[in-house]
């Protein structure tokens, strides 16, 4: 079985990731800086090269849109269950913060794959609250509003 969203489209799942997961989460960088584990960050937590020194709310907002078509594209490739609109929201937040590989080799995953109902998998996104080795509120924070998106 192929992933797919119910009651909406990859559009409409972007759009609702960037504006209610990703932007209050990630903040707005228009220049380049070195995050909390040494990773260069710019924009709304792009760790992509910079093409520049300096860009407009307007350039990182249609650099995040494009970036989470590329890991929405990226993730949906590893789930092969239909998710719900919210569900998919929460799983791509999730996966702009942890990138496609670790999620794609998660136990959330895997859940989702051998058909578990959603408040068997959403917890999972509870433990992927550490960075560098240390456990961060900030990453706490953004994982309890994940789930709740999730759970929704």
């Amino acid at each position: 079985m192929k992933a797919k969203i119910i009651g909406g489209s990859a559009a409409a799942v972007i759009a609702l990731t960037a504006t209610a997961l990703v932007k209050p989460w990630e903040g707005y960088s228009p220049e380049p800086y070195v995050d909390m584990v040494g990773v260069a960050t710019y924009c709304y937590g792009d760790t992509g090269r910079p093409a520049k020194a300096r860009y407009t709310e307007q350039e990182c907002a249609e650099k995040l849109n494009s970036r989470l078509g590329q890991y929405m594209a990226g993730i949906t490739a590893c789930i092969d269950m239909p998710l719900r609109q919210n569900e998919w929201a929460a799983v791509l937040s999730w996966t702009y913060n942890v990138g496609v590989g670790a999620a794609c080799r998660s136990t959330l995953v895997r859940k989702i794959n051998a058909g578990h109902p959603a408040k068997s998998w959403c917890p999972e996104l509870d433990r992927w609250v550490f960075a560098g080795g240390k456990r961060v509120q900030g990453l706490v924070n953004r994982r309890a509003d994940e789930r709740r998106m999730c759970e929704g």
